[in-house]
């Protein structure tokens, strides 16, 4: 009798549909997501950044370049992007200050609020994470024609959309 390797993937059931695309794509994308946050984690490892630092970094580059805006992102929006309560949160903003990535600042719009801003040392920080990105990518990559890549983007792409429409209950 054969014995089946373990593997993250469910064992197959009679049906046909269980080696379906359908079945299998949520699997892959979480591997692959799983294992490239690991192989980012390793990257990461030598500048004493955790994954939750590198994440809170990562959401708050996007809030960098809008002209006219305010610097940084208020913590409660930080931490609804994140998925995260208060607590753990602020606990989280607490240890990148203490290591110098980001300040808390005044809202000019809300006293009660705090913005969280990435400081100079963060971005050089933010700066190393851009191209070990950028290298991981690559290899990541590595075998995949940009047809490949602009398909598997679109794909995901309206996977993402489809999801946040359940979420947002837009059926």
């Amino acid at each position: 009798m054969a014995v089946r390797e373990p593997t993250d993937e469910p064992a197959a059931s009679s049906g046909p549909s269980a080696q379906s695309p359908q079945f299998r794509i949520g699997f892959l994308v979480h591997d692959v997501s799983r294992m490239r946050r690991t192989l980012f984690d390793q990257e990461m490892k030598p500048l004493g950044i955790t994954r939750s630092q590198w994440w809170v970094l990562a959401q708050l580059s996007r809030s960098l370049g809008t002209e006219g805006a305010e610097a940084g992102m208020p913590q409660t929006k930080l931490a609804r992007i994140l998925d995260m309560g208060k607590a753990p949160m602020t606990g989280l903003i607490d240890r990148l200050e203490a290591s110098g990535f980001v300040e808390r600042r005044p809202d000019s719009r809300d006293r009660r609020a705090k913005r969280i801003v990435v400081t100079a040392r963060g971005q050089g920080v933010l700066d190393q994470m851009a191209t070990v990105g950028h290298r991981l990518n690559h290899t990541v990559l590595d075998g995949l024609s940009d047809e490949d890549i602009a398909t598997a983007e679109r794909v995901l792409g309206r996977m993402k959309d489809n999801i946040r429409g359940i979420l947002d209950g837009d059926d």
